[in-house]
This record gives structure tokens, C-alpha cells and sequence, in this order.
């Protein structure tokens, strides 16, 4: 897959989702519904493999958990050096993106977490691009969505 389209979204009419993606979606539901206490337990009752969980639950989200708000929760693992929350606040800041919640752990082995959930209701930018411009700053391992309302 080119790198373009793994950050291009598409809507797609859920009876022609494969059925792997189907299942993520009910896991991520019951988890976010505390039905289940594990990713392991939730997996088990919808009969998918944690693998095939973990291969779709960053790419798939149910539309109307899109639709709702204009909030978007962002992980990121980010390298452990002077600025780096600094530069990623900039980047969220000049697209437009409002902070509304900031969390970092305590470096551990030159990396740390940090999770922002942010208002992209007056995004300068669209929120692919802005998620690509995040992705490719140096500092930055890794950006996952974990939640949206965009």
C-alpha cells in the first residue's frame, strides 16, 4: 500500500466489510462499553483473533462515532528530547486544532506517551493531513487515533 492511501479515509456501507473488520468493530464496542474486561475476553465472545484485532482496530471506526462531535483523542509515542512536546503542540496549533486535554508519562528508555484530545472544529487543514504532517515529524514513533467524534 502506498503511503497516501494508508492515510486517506473512505466511508463504506458495512455489509462489505470483511467480516474481520465487522468483528473489531463489535470488540471495540464492547470494550468501550465495559462488556468486556480484556481485549482477550471481548475477542473470545465475537470470535476473532487477537491479531486480526489488532491488525484493524486503528483503521476502522463506526460512522456515527465519527459524526458525533468535532473531538478527536491522538496517542503518540514520541522521542525524549528538549522541544518535542513543544514542536507537537506548534504543528496541532497552527492547523487550527483547539487542545483540550494534554497527558504525558514520564520518559522511560528516551521515549514517553503523551495523548491529546483535541477540538478540530475550526481545522485549518484537513484532519488526514494534519494526522500525515504529524507522522512525519522525526520526534514522533508513532500517532494513533483512539477516539474520534470528528
Amino acid at each position: 500500500m502506498k503511503k497516501n492511501e494508508q492515510e486517506t479515509f473512505y466511508l463504506i456501507r458495512g455489509d462489505f466489510l470483511p467480516d474481520a473488520m465487522r468483528k473489531t468493530l463489535e470488540v471495540k464496542a464492547m470494550l468501550e462499553r465495559g462488556q468486556a474486561n480484556s481485549v482477550f475476553e471481548a475477542v473470545k465472545h465475537v470470535g476473532l483473533s487477537r491479531s486480526a484485532f489488532y491488525k484493524y482496530r486503528d483503521a476502522v471506526f463506526p460512522f456515527q462515532a465519527i459524526d458525533n462531535l468535532r473531538i478527536i483523542t491522538l496517542f503518540f509515542h514520541l522521542e525524549d528530547r528538549s522541544g518535542t512536546l513543544s514542536q507537537l503542540l506548534d504543528t496541532v496549533a497552527r492547523a487550527g486544532g483547539n487542545i483540550l486535554t494534554i497527558h504525558q508519562t514520564i520518559p522511560i528508555q528516551g521515549k514517553a506517551n503523551v495523548t491529546l484530545s483535541l477540538d478540530v472544529e475550526h481545522l485549518t487543514t484537513e484532519l488526514d493531513q494534519l494526522i500525515s504532517m504529524l507522522k512525519t515529524q522525526e520526534f514522533i514513533e508513532r500517532v494513533e487515533i483512539l477516539s474520534s467524534g470528528v
